[in-house]
Formats: C-alpha cells, sequence, structure tokens
C-alpha cells in the first residue's frame, strides 16, 4: 500500500508524490469512515510520540535554528500540541455525530441532518518558524475528523522533518501519515496535487500561488498567512505607570517568543504621543530582566538561517539611513551566531521596507499617534492584519476598536494567546488569510458536512403531484407563495 520511500533528505519527483498521495488515498478508501476509537488511538499515539520525544524534539528544532530557546519548544510547541490533542480527545466522539437540523414544516414529517463525513487525505504545508505545532495543529484536525494527512516540510528545519518522520512512521504508520521534505520546487508540485483539502501556513506571496496551484484541481484551500499584527496602547494605558509597564512587557513577550518569528508577533507598537523615553526606559528594564546575559542568553532564539537574519539587519539599517532613532535593547556580543538583538525603531518612514513587510524577527517599529482615531486609520489604510492587539482596560474604548477594525484575531491586554484556546476559530482575513481551524472548527473545515434530507412514506408534497387542475393544488400553491 505504501508508495516507495527515499532517505530522508532526497527530494521526491512529481511522479513519486503523486504515488504517495495515492497510497493514501487507497488506505482511505479502505476505511472511509474511520470509527471514534479508531481515531481516539490515533490522537493518542500522537501525544505519546510528542511527549516521549519532547527534548529530542526541542534539541533537533535548535539544531535547525543555530540556538532556539528549549523553553520557546516547549511552551510555544509541545504545550499547544498537548493541549489540542486533550482537546480532541475530549470532544471528537460529540463532533461526529450527526447534527439535527430541522425540516420546513412545508414537508413534514421529514425529518434532516449533517453528517460530518471525513474527505479522505489533507495536504499540510509547514513553515519552519514552528515546525512542531504548525503540523500537529492541523493532524489533529485531520485525525479527528478521520483522514489521512501528507505533510510537507519546510527545507529550513531538515533535521527536525527527518525526527519528525522517524517518529510518525512508528507511532501512526504510513499508511495514515507521510512526511516529505524540499525546497519551493517540490512545494510546487505538492501545491498541485489533487488534495481532498490542502492546508498551507506561510507568507501571503506564497499563498497566493500556493491557492492558484490548488486550483487546477478544484481543491479546496485554508491560507494561514502572516502580515503586519499592530498593537495599540492607549492614552489611559500610559497614565498609569503600572499598567503601561505590564502593557509594554506583554507586547515585549510577544515579540521576543521564538525572537519574533512568529506569524500572529506585534509587527508595530501604536503608542500616543509624548511617551517615547518612558517607554524606552521599561523596554529595556524588561529586556535586561529577561535576558541578563543580552543576545547571548540561553532563552533568546536565533534566526533561522543567514539568508533570514542579514534580512532583518538589511530592514533595521535602511530605516537608520533614511532617519529612524534605532533603540537596541539589550547587550550585544561580538560573536552573536544567527542572533539578531531585541530592538525598537522609531519614526521610520511608511514606504520603508520595515514598514511594508512582515518583519518575522525581534525588530519592533513604534509609531505615535495624537488621537486613537488617527492609529484606527493607520490600521484600516491597510491589509487587514492576522492579529490586533489593544491595551485598554475601558470596555466602551475596547468594544469601539473592534467594530472599527477587522483582524483574523484579537487579544485585549494580552498578545499572541488566542492561538492557544482550542474554542476559539484560528485564521486570517484577506491578505492575512482564509478559512479557520482548531479545536471544532478544524474538525468542521476537514469534513464534509453532508446534508441528509430523509422522507417518510406519507408526506404532505404528495398532494403538489400532477394533474394540477384541482382546487387542492390552487390552495396550496397561492398559501406557498404568499407575500412574506
Amino acid at each position: 500500500m505504501n508508495a516507495p520511500s527515499k532517505a530522508h533528505g532526497q527530494e521526491l519527483t512529481a511522479a513519486e508524490l503523486k504515488a504517495t498521495l495515492e497510497s493514501l488515498k487507497q488506505a482511505y478508501r479502505i476505511n472511509p469512515y474511520p470509527e471514534w476509537n479508531q481515531r481516539k488511538a490515533w490522537l493518542l499515539a500522537l501525544s505519546e510520540m510528542i511527549y516521549d520525544n519532547k527534548m529530542r524534539i526541542a534539541e533537533a528544532i535548535s539544531e535547525d535554528f543555530g540556538h532556539r530557546s528549549q523553553n520557546d519548544t516547549l511552551l510555544a510547541e509541545v504545550f499547544p500540541s498537548l493541549e489540542g490533542i486533550r482537546h480532541a480527545i475530549k470532544h471528537g466522539k460529540s463532533w461526529m455525530k450527526p447534527r439535527k437540523q430541522g425540516a420546513s414544516i412545508w414537508f413534514k414529517p421529514a425529518s434532516t441532518c449533517l453528517m460530518p463525513q471525513p474527505l479522505g487525505v489533507v495536504g499540510v504545508i509547514v513553515p519552519w518558524n514552528y515546525p512542531l505545532f504548525l503540523s500537529i495543529g492541523p493532524m489533529i484536525a485531520a485525525l479527528s475528523a478521520g483522514n489521512r494527512v501528507f505533510i510537507k516540510m519546510s527545507e529550513y528545519t531538515p533535521r527536525f522533518s527527518a525526527l519528525l518522520d522517524e517518529l510518525l512512521s512508528k507511532a501512526l504508520g504510513r499508511e495514515v501519515v507521510q512526511v516529505i521534505n524540499g525546497g519551493p520546487e517540490v512545494a510546487a508540485e505538492f501545491s498541485r496535487l489533487p488534495f481532498d483539502h490542502l492546508l498551507f501556513t506561510g507568507s501571503t506571496p506564497v499563498g497566493k500561488l500556493v491557492m492558484k496551484a490548488a486550483s487546477e484541481n478544484l481543491v479546496p484551500v485554508t491560507l494561514e498567512l502572516g502580515g503586519k499584527s499592530p498593537v495599540i496602547i492607549t492614552a489611559p494605558t500610559v497614565a498609569n505607570a503600572g499598567r503601561f509597564e505590564n502593557a509594554i512587557a506583554r507586547t515585549l513577550s510577544g515579540k521576543s517568543i521564538n525572537a519574533g518569528q512568529t506569524c500572529i508577533a506585534p509587527d508595530y507598537l501604536m503608542v500616543p504621543e509624548g511617551c517615547e523615553e518612558q517607554l524606552i526606559s521599561h523596554a529595556k528594564a524588561i529586556t535586561d530582566r529577561r535576558f541578563p546575559d543580552g543576545i547571548l542568553s540561553q532563552d533568546f532564539t536565533g534566526i533561522v538561517s543567514d539568508r533570514h537574519a542579514t534580512r532583518l539587519q538589511r530592514l533595521i539599517d535602511e530605516a537608520a539611513e533614511q532617519g529612524a532613532r534605532v533603540v537596541t535593547l539589550m547587550k550585544t556580543a561580538d560573536s552573536p551566531g544567527r542572533k539578531i538583538p531585541m530592538t525598537l525603531v522609531f519614526n521610520a518612514k511608511p514606504d520603508s521596507m520595515l514598514m511594508q513587510e512582515e518583519i518575522f524577527g525581534p525588530v519592533l517599529p513604534v509609531i505615535t499617534y495624537k488621537r486613537l482615531d488617527d492609529a484606527l486609520d493607520f490600521i484600516n489604510d491597510r491589509p487587514r492584519p492576522l492579529a490586533l492587539y489593544l491595551f485598554d482596560d475601558e470596555s466602551k474604548t475596547q468594544d469601539m476598536v473592534m467594530k472599527q477594525t477587522i483582524a483574523g484575531g484579537v487579544c485585549l491586554n494580552e498578545t499572541l494567546f488566542h492561538i492557544a484556546q482550542e474554542n476559539l476559530p484560528f485564521g486570517g482575513v484577506g491578505d492575512s488569510g482564509m478559512g479557520h481551524y482548531h479545536g471544532k472548527f478544524g474538525f468542521d473545515t476537514m469534513t464534509k458536512l453532508k446534508p441528509i434530507f430523509k422522507q417518510n412514506r406519507f408526506h404532505v408534497m404528495e398532494m403538489l403531484s400532477p394533474p394540477y387542475d384541482n382546487k387542492l393544488f390552487a390552495f396550496m400553491t397561492k398559501l406557498l407563495t404568499r407575500k412574506v
């Protein structure tokens, strides 16, 4: 049943990719509707695999990054993966049940329902920044929905990708999940495969290419993209010293985990005019406390590749050359490896690369505003972000900002943590993506909710059959087509 496999690291040809997909489709055809006990067994095996190998996973990812904080991996990848599995195991059996919908009175005594049915084989394209969580999260949704999974990992995480392939083949078997690695050419061929659903996590430009390729086979797609996610700190928050410090601390937490290489990381910070020096003072104190060894702190993650590190430095340098004020928040070193220090950038020009591109690193532009409406206008003039963060305690202000902005997800007085709520969907809007997953939303995304209408032998609709030249039909027609 399994397609011929190559040693991990060797890229598969288009024909081999198709053969691998066909092997998974064949496994699906043999058992197209796995009962809950089978799905639960898959999820338990996945959980045990992650738990038993969490340190090996952290080590492999760290090697791929040059240095990745072990705690970043445990808190941002292992924890949400295990939590997602726990949630699916607790609720998955109820998600599977047919959902009664109710029939129109005119069709009684008929009944209707939605039958959740596995789609078949789900393709998942995983980025490099969270290679465990962004492969396991979609897998939880796909397996709880009864599907098979074909995963394409990033070429930037070869050590972890090889480990995941090894672990999944033992835990679930290649008739359930297949893992491949490869560069852009493999990703392009992978996107063109006739999946039953395709989930891509990555940049907006690449997401457009994936969607275009998938359209050749009319494959439905979930696109989890990125963009420039803003943080707004309001004037009342700034006026309260403790709340202002807390807002900065939570913003820096969202920016420093994984060194800012997070799709929902704060991308720029908006604060009222006049609080810049206070902001810098708090930010430096918080960073010194959290990373006492500065850029060499073991809890501070490196940048995934030389190319990405060079790009980040270029963003900073260009902004400085254009007159921006650059404030380094942590101690630096002569040989930092692939590490970029936490950095604030004030007065970056709107047309600079720093303000045009998703940053994906520990660099935070700061924009000042006079009125909150000005900040909202600035956000609304740009593509809709994947996340929006507001620090303000007034429910009136919170409600106003929620109604006047659109974002994939929101945290109030916090950053990032909406992604870890299994009862909330995760996904973007506009340039930041389409579709949702996590929890029941992921189950439904990777399920065909098949509408079923069930009629009894005797029913009213029989009266509407020909011949039509009778008073009963005339009465029923008048009744059915009456004015609303």
